[in-house]
């Protein structure tokens, strides 16, 4: 982590030729970070030997690097600035040549373009090349954000990425960390600001020309080498440093990251991380052809209803994701996701884990009786969100409906950011009645999505008034997508319904009846204690009806019969 695991100069400054090695500062923060947005002037050739210390590291954390620079562009970029702005002369690296200058690279350098390659293959690169209108001056900007997803590091000074600057010259950073008070505050965000409004390409004092090339002639030029490949690379870089021509000083800086790579190694040897999770983080959309219209209307009807909803849709037509597909959407807007999944059984805490794995959703906390020491997994994000209340801290937690209500479990799981968290409630017709609705107006979260096939609890109107109102909803739901509808858009196949009719057996409708007297002496009554007995009670005898043992006669009678006419029970 950037605050915790990094020694900081009290100064702040990093200056070559002194305890504190620019090269050290970015190779410290590639080791401990997540994401890397980093505009320059120049970017050379050269800077690849300075890039190369820590950026497996990188890679392993899940890293992702958002990059601006002026001019790496090739002949024909150049020549299409030419066209639009007159004849401008505009220095150029030409990427046409990368298979020529792959041939003189040393062992450093070879390995810094395999780590973009794995990079662009794994859409974790995102480049942006610009070049000044009208062809007047180049752009020397030197600043950047590191960040961890808790703090951020910003920087900004006369260094270039290049072995020239960041070894050769005397060159110079000014350091900016967000935990050491509202100045610094200010000036990361005034970089991030300045990033941004390059990077989404809002900036008309210059042109933005494709990075399309490049990525293609890195990718053609370099091999696809697996994390562990790169990691073991680096490491023999790093273990080789004093043979190559650098001061004491800076193979000191050098030092603290193939410490990290020896760790990491060790664990990868051991058998404690398997290098097959080592895959692309960064949360999508499940599926190449992305979400289906509906889906995406629920969002935006979401969206509108100022972030508040509850989808009435059929069985089958995809409500873990659609809700899911919205939290994914938050993700794209702030970088982050925090979000409270409420199911009914521990089975659906396990199906809706698996759901968020396809979205590539980490962090995942299971909050019921089944799994232990998860107190302490949330008692850990806690302290990182009350430490640090603007954190981009990603998490999701799954939690039964029985494991929330519960007094200590509810004072824990209702203290996360009121503003920033997705509360997802599954079944959501649960909430209109019993312990959970007297919890409602307790439940702070702004974000809620209510799913349900049935969202309407039978003969409980007040309880329906409940859910409509906790869920931003008027007078009708915020998304609705039935059966028929769902059918008519192919959403779902047509099919037909046979029902079959079985009875209990007798000692099974003895039970049934044995309950009934029971309801039937206190479903009149109002005090709290009796509508909890009556509601065991109720599930009880539906549970005599889910459970009847001549289903089963049944389902093999209906096995068997189809086995006779068809040949077979594949189809």
């Amino acid at each position: 982590m950037l605050k915790s695991d990094i020694i900081w100069p009290e100064h702040r400054r990093y200056k070559s030729r002194t305890e504190w090695e620019p090269i050290g500062f970015f190779s410290d923060c590639l080791c401990n970070t997540t994401h890397f947005d980093l505009m320059l002037g120049f970017f050379s050739s050269s800077a690849i030997s300075v890039l190369a210390n820590g950026f497996a590291v990188f890679l392993y954390n899940g890293g992702r690097m958002r990059l601006i620079v002026n001019d790496v562009l090739t002949e024909e970029d150049k020549n299409a600035i030419a066209d639009g702005t007159g004849d401008v002369e505009i220095p150029y690296f030409d990427v046409s040549d990368i298979r020529k200058i792959k041939e003189t690279l040393s062992e450093r350098d070879n390995h810094f373009f395999n780590c973009l390659a794995w990079l662009i293959r794994h859409n974790r690169l995102d480049i942006k090349i610009i070049a000044p209108k009208n062809g007047i001056g180049i752009s020397h900007t030197k600043s950047g954000i590191f960040s961890d997803g808790i703090n951020d590091v910003g920087f900004d000074g006369s260094c270039n990425f290049s072995r020239t600057a960041l070894v050769d010259n005397i060159e110079s950073l000014t350091v900016s960390c967000d935990w050491d008070g509202d100045v610094d505050v200010a000036k990361i965000k005034y970089i991030k600001d300045d990033f941004e409004k390059v990077f989404q390409e809002r900036d008309d004092t210059v042109v933005y020309l494709s990075a399309d090339k490049i990525k293609t002639h890195i990718t053609e030029n370099y091999p696809d080498k697996s994390i562990s490949e790169l990691l073991e690379s680096e490491y023999n870089i790093l273990r080789n440093q004093y043979s190559q021509n650098i001061s004491k000083r800076i193979a000191k800086a050098l030092d603290n990251a193939k410490e990290r790579l020896e760790v990491i190694l060790d664990k990868l040897k051991d058998g404690k991380y398997k290098v097959d999770v080592l895959k692309n983080h960064e949360p999508h959309f499940p599926y190449p052809s992305g979400p289906r219209d509906y889906q995406v209307q629920a969002f935006e009807n979401w969206k509108d209803n100022k972030q508040k909803g509850l989808f009435a849709m059929a069985t089958g037509t995809g409500k873990t994701i659609t809700s899911l597909n919205c939290l994914l959407e938050i993700y794209k807007k702030l970088g982050y996701y925090k979000a409270l999944i409420l199911v009914p059984t521990i089975t659906l805490v396990e199906q809706w884990e698996k759901e968020c794995e396809k979205f590539n959703f980490c962090n995942v906390i299971k909050v019921c009786s089944k799994y232990g020491k998860w107190q302490t997994s949330l008692a850990n994000i806690r302290m990182l969100e009350l430490s640090d209340p603007n954190n981009k801290l990603s998490y999701v937690i799954i939690s039964t409906y029985a494991s929330f209500i519960r007094p200590a479990n509810f004072f824990e799981l209702n203290q996360f950011p009121k503003a920033k968290l997705l509360l997802i409630a599954d079944e959501a017709h649960n909430m209109g009645g019993g312990l959970v609705a007297k919890r409602l107006n307790d439940i702070k979260y702004l974000r809620r999505i209510g799913l349900s096939a049935t969202p309407e609890r039978q003969f409980d109107e007040e309880g329906n008034l409940r859910l409509m109102s906790f869920f931003g909803c008027d007078k009708e739901f915020t998304f609705e997508y039935s059966m028929a509808e769902a059918i008519r858009n192919k959403a779902l196949c047509k099919y037909y319904y046979y029902p079959h009719l079985v009875e209990l057996t007798q000692d099974e409708m003895g039970q049934y009846i044995e309950l009934s007297k029971k309801i039937a002496r206190i479903i009149n009554r109002t005090d709290d204690d009796s509508r909890e007995i009556l509601k065991r009670l109720l599930l009880k005898r539906k549970q005599i009806i889910h459970k009847a043992e001549n289903k089963k006669r049944e389902f093999e009678a209906i096995l068997k019969d189809h086995l006779n006419k068809t040949g077979s029970l594949k189809q």
